[in-house]
This record gives structure tokens, C-alpha cells and sequence, in this order.
């Protein structure tokens, strides 16, 4: 059967240097392509040079052909193909959407514009496309902005927005790097359905060579802008060739925590924590508690929406109107910090270290590295200019990061290194509490599993309680030893990681279990899904 679309010597280069290729691929009617592989392969280069969408200064050569036909890439019939030929779904939708404009008035604009239909015929086919898309209640939703949707429905609409010009060839760029497993596992479901049901020629750009490796009939392996690996899904996984692709299945197969020799000692209770937001119809914690030792990783998992990133903030005393209490214990005083004042609280903010899921939109991208790390310091009045440099030094270094790094900005370091400096920064005041909110949801496999061996050494060498807020089964597993699972703002269970990995007893951790990809089972004992 001939290709649908095929490329041939694909090359991305930005002056003199070439930063992607030569690349060939083919695309038939009805079939999964899958392009796998770490930040900076060129895994987004070559879906923006498929679409024309390359930034300024940066130019795309090849051998492009439609159906049989050559379009000479980037030009005016390259162009024409977006939208009918080719549809993109973005990575983000909530940037990708207009905030200010209803969902209905985006999809009715391109099928007016577009298609030519009429106003009530295009409203019609945006309702039906929602519907096709699985969105609750899609008359309603029409009426409806960005904000008002979950992550996984605004990524259906984006699908929706993606299928209105009826295109033959489908580019999902990373569609659920910032979703939770099972909803993950919804948006993939959705788009296999369509690819089977339409037609439809799918390219499934991801890190998460596992969970492509369920929907992709065909991979292609990129590493440094080079194809190091291609074939049928089953043969690669079954008989990597490159050295690349075997280390990236390995990276994915992370080493369980072993569970603590001795008892530690308590460093943290809360109890009865029940908090509502302004507006919500019901609570998001509905009488809560966890108790956090030191040297022990607790990880919160669950769902968006499930109430965990809300326990964590109410742990640090981040939100108002807030019930139940909070204590930390120093030896046998504790201390309720619902009752501090605002400056005693912020004395005890100088023992807790937080990073968070996004590095590049949490480190100041004005600041030079040295600042970054130690703005912790200066903000307590810990040491003078001097005595906060040689700190920053010694911080980067215990993350794996040199000197070199101390002068230079953020947009200067990879996805994985910007964590490693957001953790040193976390840990500039020797904390006693490390709280990390989706630390590596949004990292490839070899970063992910590299920043999750870091936390793992800190905890041990520093004694740091860690409490991980993840909806990472795996992630969870190799950090922390107790787990607590959370549905709808209530711990639905909780106990030791293996436990309650080997042998989960309520039925939303089961789900939870379930909707990860089966070549992930080493990644926690046998037998087990993480």
C-alpha cells in the first residue's frame, strides 16, 4: 500500500549548523507513527518542520509528498496543507485556546471560515465533534470558556478543535505529558479510536516510550536530531538495536525504595484537614490526615483534581480558610502551626525546601544561577554575598552541577538540569522537609529517572522527610515508602509503598494501577503495574 505522506532526507539547520537530520519517514491511512526520544532529540522540530511551523531562523530542506505528489516545503501549498491535511494537537491546550473566547466560538470560527457552513449548521458540527470526542456534555460545553474544563477535557477539545477540517493526518505533540495515568490513558483510547474509526494517519510524539509503545504500530527512535532506531513497535521493544533505545526502556525501569530499617521520628501530623474553595460546590480535603517522619518519603498520588497538590499547600500553610491542624515536632515539643504568627511562620519556612513541577517557570529567568540558588539565604539573612556564593557552589555540586553553572541563566539548561538547580535552591537552608509537587511529571525518561536517584541520595545522606506529590505510580515508588491515594479530596488508602502496590485493596487504586502500560511492571516488584 503507498504512503499517505512520506519525507525524505528531512534537514532542520539554523545557519551553518544542522540541528536535525537527515530524517525520512512514511505515514499510511490508519496507522500509529510514534517519535520517541529525550528533551533536545528533535522530536518537536520535526512535527513544526512537518507543518511549516519552524521560528524564525531556522530553515526545514526535504522531499515532501501528499497522496503521490511532491509540495516543495515551505511554501504556500505546504501551507494549504494545515488544517485539512495535516492537524496539530498541542501540547498545552490551555495555551493553545483562546482564554477570553468561548470553546463553541473557536469551533465555530474555523468551520464558518474553513468549511463555509452556516451558523446553525456550525453549531451543529461543533457539538458534534465534542460528542465525538467524548466531552461531557457537549451542548453545554459550547457555552463554556478554557478555564472552566479539566486538563484531559481541554486536551478533548483541542482533539475536537484538531478534526474540525477533517484531516488525514493527525501530529500529537506530547498530548499527556501533564496528565495523570488514567486520563492519560483516555486521551490515547480517544485518539486510537479515531485513527482505527477514520482512517486517520497518527503521529504520536512522546518521552514516554512505554505508553507509546501500547498505541504505535511503527517507532522512530531520535536522538541529537538523528534517527538511531526505527521499525514495528513490537521488534523494538522486544530487540532494541541501538545502545539508545536500550537505555531509555532501562531509564523507565526505576528501582523501588526499600522500606526504612529502623522507626524514624516524627516530624510532621496533620489531622482533620477540610478545605473549601471560594465558589467549589464541595470540598477539596475532606478531613485529611498524614503523618511525615524523618528520613521518610511519603507520597501523595492521585488523579487531577484528587485534593493531593491541596494537602500540600495546606501542609505549608498556603492556604486561607483552612481547618484542622498542623504539627511539627522538634524531639517531644511540638509545635501547631495553624496558631503561628506570620513571623514565627516564617521562621519555619527556613526548614522546608519546595520544587516545583515546571523549573522554567519557577526560577526567575533574570537571575544568574548564584542568585537563584541562594536567594533563600538572603531572603532569612543567612551569610553575606561571600559566605552565599561558596553555598551555591557546594549545592550545585551535591545536585551534579558544577561551577560553571553559577553565572549562567535558566533558558541555558536543559528540563533536567533546571530541576537539579530548583533543587538545590530547595535545599539551601538545610531544610528538614523537602515537598515536591509533580517534581518530574513533565521530564523524559533519562532526566526523570536521574532527578528521581538524586531525591532518593539527598533523602538518605541529608535525612530529609520528603513528601512527593505525584500521579506517578513508578515516580512514587522509587522515593518514598509510604504511599497515601487520594480520590476526591479523601485518603482512600494508605500504608507501605510495596503493600499497597503488590496488593491494592480499593478499587481506585486498583484503576490507578491499571491504567499504566504493562512495560512498565519492572518498574516496581514483579507482578505489580507502577
Amino acid at each position: 500500500m503507498s504512503a499517505l505522506l512520506t519525507l525524505r532526507e528531512l534537514t532542520v539547520r539554523t545557519g551553518e549548523r544542522a540541528l536535525l537530520g537527515p530524517l525520512d519517514l512514511e505515514l499510511h491511512a490508519g496507522q500509529c507513527l510514534g517519535i520517541v526520544g529525550e528533551s533536545g532529540s528533535g522530536k518537536s522540530l520535526t512535527t513544526l518542520a512537518l507543518l511549516g511551523l519552524l521560528p524564525p531562523g531556522l530553515q526545514a530542506r526535504g522531499a515532501l509528498e501528499v497522496d503521490g505528489t511532491a509540495v516543495a516545503i515551505g511554501t504556500r501549498a505546504h501551507a494549504a496543507l494545515r488544517g485539512r491535511g495535516l492537524a496539530w494537537v498541542p501540547q498545552d491546550p490551555l495555551a493553545a485556546l483562546h482564554p477570553l473566547r468561548t470553546v463553541g466560538a473557536q469551533l465555530y470560527e474555523t468551520l464558518r471560515v474553513a468549511r463555509g457552513l452556516a451558523r446553525q449548521a456550525a453549531r451543529n458540527e461543533a457539538q458534534a465533534l465534542l460528542a465525538r470526542v467524548e466531552l461531557p456534555g457537549p451542548a453545554a460545553a459550547l457555552d463554556r470558556y478554557p478555564h472552566q474544563f479539566s486538563g484531559g477535557q481541554r486536551q478533548r477539545i483541542a482533539i475536537a478543535l484538531a478534526l474540525a477540517l477533517q484531516p488525514r493526518v493527525l501530529i500529537a505533540d506530547e498530548p499527556t505529558s501533564a496528565l495523570d495515568a488514567r486520563i492519560a490513558r483516555g486521551i490515547l483510547e480517544l485518539l486510537d479510536a479515531l485513527r482505527r474509526e477514520h482512517g486517520l494517519a497518527l503521529v504520536l510524539v512522546s518521552h514516554d516510550l512505554p505508553l507509546v509503545g501500547v498505541y504505535a504500530q511503527r517507532l522512530l527512535v531520535l536522538q541529537r536530531g538523528h534517527v538511531v532506531e526505527r521499525g514495528a513497535t513490537a521488534d523494538v521493544f522486544e530487540r532494541p538495536q541501538h545502545a539508545y533505545t536500550r537505555e531509555l526502556l532501562a531509564a523507565d525501569r526505576l528501582a523501588p525504595v526499600p522500606p526504612a530499617a529502623t522507626a524514624p521520628s516524627l516530624l510532621l501530623r496533620a489531622s482533620g484537614l477540610r478545605v473549601r474553595y471560594r465558589g467549589a460546590a464541595r470540598d477539596a480535603l475532606q478531613d485529611v490526615s498524614i503523618e511525615l517522619h524523618r528520613g521518610e518519603g511519603l507520597a501523595l498520588v492521585g488523579e487531577s483534581g484528587s485534593g493531593k497538590s491541596t494537602l500540600g499547600r495546606a501542609v505549608l500553610q498556603l492556604l486561607r480558610g483552612m481547618h484542622g491542624q498542623v504539627h511539627w515536632f522538634d524531639g517531644e515539643r511540638a509545635v501547631e502551626l495553624t496558631g503561628l504568627r506570620a513571623r514565627e511562620l516564617r521562621r519555619l519556612r527556613a526548614r522546608i525546601g519546595v520544587v516545583f513541577q515546571d523549573p522554567f517557570a519557577s526560577l526567575d529567568p533574570r537571575l544568574p544561577v548564584a542568585e537563584i540558588v541562594t536567594e533563600p539565604l538572603r531572603i532569612h539573612g543567612i551569610g553575606d554575598a561571600r559566605v552565599r556564593r561558596e553555598r551555591a557552589s557546594a549545592l550545585l555540586h551535591s545536585v551534579g552541577l558544577g561551577d560553571d553553572a553559577l553565572d549562567r541563566y535558566p533558558h541555558q539548561f536543559s528540563g533536567g538540569q533546571r530541576q537539579r538547580i530548583a533543587i538545590a535552591r530547595a535545599l539551601a537552608t538545610d531544610p528538614d522537609l523537602l515537598v515536591c509537587d509533580e517534581a518530574v511529571s513533565a521530564l523524559d525518561a533519562h532526566h526523570r529517572a536521574a532527578i528521581l536517584a538524586l531525591l532518593a541520595r539527598l533523602k538518605v545522606e541529608r535525612g530529609l522527610a520528603l513528601l512527593f506529590v505525584t500521579h506517578d505510580l513508578g515516580a512514587a515508588a522509587a522515593v518514598a515508602e509510604r504511599i497515601a491515594v487520594l480520590e476526591d479530596g479523601r485518603i482512600v488508602e494508605t500504608g507501605a509503598m510495596q503493600d499497597v502496590l503488590r496488593a491494592p485493596r480499593h478499587p481506585h487504586t486498583q484503576a490507578l494501577l491499571a491504567a499504566r502500560p504493562a512495560t512498565r511492571v519492572e518498574a516496581v516488584p514483579a507482578g505489580v503495574e507502577g
